[in-house]
């Protein structure tokens, strides 16, 4: 174990290369601060076995547990907790990323650490046999984690008040922080076939995000000439991808493709490539890749839920529509074709505004520094069985 003290160690299930909206909050919160000249940790699990147990990513210290198995979305990893127990040690405060299941044991591991939750969204999941039992053990540790955070970080007030857990996030003094979004303007049109209207979406192949629907209102409302791009993970998603489904629908439509994984450069290029963005989610807590659209010029289909239809209200960049409202989301794709072009511009202006990355950074450095003055004590002889030199 090196010899190095961290200002923040990041807690979270799974890290880089695993690409989700709170992968990449914590990826960019992390890598942002380490630029800064912050010493930050990450503890994950190795959530895929070729992944090296330590590794430098972005200026950020990434120690990995193994993982036994996995049930639905969620690692097992025995190792989780006492690795994370060892990098508390040396640290000034501890970022966990809800939800997780070791959240509350983590929280209790340190006690007289700062401890700062970031609730990212109520876990949502596709009803199996486990499912109701996977989401009351999450929610319980979600719990005496929010309860013994020093502070909680939501992505927006709308997201608070609406969660299961406003109550226990309401117990703590906690902050509405958008989450950090990178400026993907600069790509080209790569994607683009023919001159229709081209619709994009970009998120992992997974239920929650609602594709079924997208693909279904697409074919009801699409000319010949338009298209549907679909970008994203679906061979290593948690919790499985629902892709053979989403072929299903497709039924060989010439005008609907499949892309794929796409690498950030790839993602501007993506973003380059069409001209309506859609994210007809049926769980969803701020939307990164909406916002990003937005910050590119693009209008968006979002749908109505809690904390995922801020972007769209805040700017008033696109349409809420109802989850799973396929005429309603076919309705919103049809009017938005004729979006004015100088109010694309004025409105992608104040998205860049208000959800630029740098922002998130700041208020999260502020955050940390404040609550890391307050610790007096010393932090090693706080929780001496930790310490394995």
């Amino acid at each position: 174990m090196p010899q190095q003290d961290f200002d923040v160690t990041v807690l979270l299930n799974y890290y880089a290369p695993y690409v989700s909206g709170l992968t990449e909050t914590a990826r960019v919160v992390a890598e942002g601060l380490a630029e800064r000249g912050w010493k930050v940790a990450v503890v994950a699990t190795r959530h895929e076995p070729g992944l090296p147990e330590q590794e430098i990513i972005g200026g950020v210290h990434v120690f990995r547990a193994p993982v036994l198995f996995k049930v639905g979305r969620g690692p097992v990893s025995p190792g989780f907790l006492t690795l994370a127990r060892r990098i508390a040690v040396r640290s000034k405060a501890l970022h966990l990323h809800l939800p997780m299941l070791e959240a509350g044991a983590i929280a209790a591991i340190a006690p007289r650490i700062p401890v700062v939750s970031t609730y990212h969204i109520d876990l949502w999941l596709a009803p199996s046999l486990t499912s109701r039992l996977q989401i009351a053990a999450v929610n319980l540790s979600a719990r005496i984690a929010l309860r013994r955070s020093s502070h909680v970080v939501v992505n927006s007030d709308d997201q608070a008040h609406h969660s299961l857990h406003w109550p226990s996030i309401n117990s703590v003094p906690w902050s509405s922080i958008a989450a950090p979004c990178l400026d993907p303007r600069g790509g080209k049109p790569v994607y683009r076939d023919g001159d229709g209207h081209h619709v994009g979406f970009l998120g992992r192949i997974v239920p929650d995000k609602g594709i079924e629907f997208l693909i279904q209102a697409f074919r009801r409302a699409a000319r010949p000439q338009d298209r549907l791009l679909l970008g994203g993970e679906h061979d290593t998603v948690a919790g499985g991808s629902n892709i053979a489904r989403l072929h299903e629908l497709v039924d060989g439509d010439p005008r609907i493709r499949f892309l794929g994984p796409l690498k950030r450069d790839e993602t501007r290029d993506f973003y380059a490539s069409i001209d309506t963005f859609a994210l007809t989610s049926v769980a969803e807590s701020f939307g990164i890749v909406q916002a990003e659209a937005m910050m590119c010029g693009l209008p968006v289909v979002g749908s109505d839920l809690p904390g995922g239809r801020v972007p769209v209200v805040e700017t008033g960049f696109g349409i809420l529509t109802r989850p799973r409202d396929v005429p309603g989301i076919a309705a919103a794709l049809t009017d938005l074709r004729g979006f004015p072009a100088a109010q694309k511009r004025s409105l992608a202006e104040k998205a860049r505004s208000l959800y630029s990355a740098e922002s998130c950074i700041d208020r999260y450095a502020a955050l940390f520094s404040r609550l890391s003055s307050r610790q007096t004590v010393d932090i090693r002889r706080a929780l001496p069985m930790a310490v394995e030199e």
